[in-house]
């Protein structure tokens, strides 16, 4: 009996342009969801709350720790939450989810660790004991507690605009629902 009748050949010659690992994997990212300039925040944020734990994990001894230790928790959180919303922007996840609810998430996301960040900051800048690594650490710190923070007000902005383009439509609705019906 021959092979041909039985069994068909195991590799194509030709593949597709579809096939390869990257192409797979590439097909789960989209970077379209967000504008480029919220893209860039976004990316500028987990970069920079990265840096700011890695210098303060730096640090080899500190006199007043309690300032180190909230900069710590603070910068890994954020980075760790910038990770995540990124995640969800930039993934099938998004399609899974309530979209307002995901972006309504990031708004108080992105408003608390801003503002959480800036107070790290702030004590940690006060309480550390000036070596290279700290410095780094808060300067970083405080570059992202602003890039969230901006990202904080161009979403409030959105929102705002949103919601004064919806108020006419409202109004309209409500003016109809306010004629008798019999007129």
């Amino acid at each position: 009996m021959e092979n041909g009748a039985v069994y068909g050949p195991t590799t194509e010659e030709h593949p597709g342009p579809a096939r390869g690992a990257r192409s797979g994997l590439a097909a789960y990212f989209s970077l379209g969801r967000l504008p480029l300039r919220r893209l860039a925040l976004k990316a500028l944020q987990l970069l920079l709350s990265l840096l700011a734990f890695i210098c303060e994990e730096v640090v080899s001894q500190c006199t007043l720790c309690g300032g180190l230790y909230f900069f710590e928790f603070v910068s890994c959180s954020a980075f760790l939450l910038s990770l995540l919303i990124l995640i969800v922007y930039c993934t099938p996840v998004y399609d899974q989810v309530d979209t307002p609810k995901v972006k309504q998430s990031d708004f108080y996301l992105t408003a608390g660790t801003g503002f959480v960040f800036l107070l790290a900051s702030i004590i940690f800048v006060s309480t550390h004991d000036r070596t290279k690594a700290e410095i780094a650490a808060t300067v970083f710190g405080f570059l992202a507690s602003i890039m969230f923070l901006s990202d904080f007000v161009i979403m409030f902005f959105e929102r705002r605009q949103e919601s004064q383009m919806r108020k006419p439509e409202a109004a309209r609705s409500a003016g109809a629902l306010t004629e008798p019906l019999n007129a």
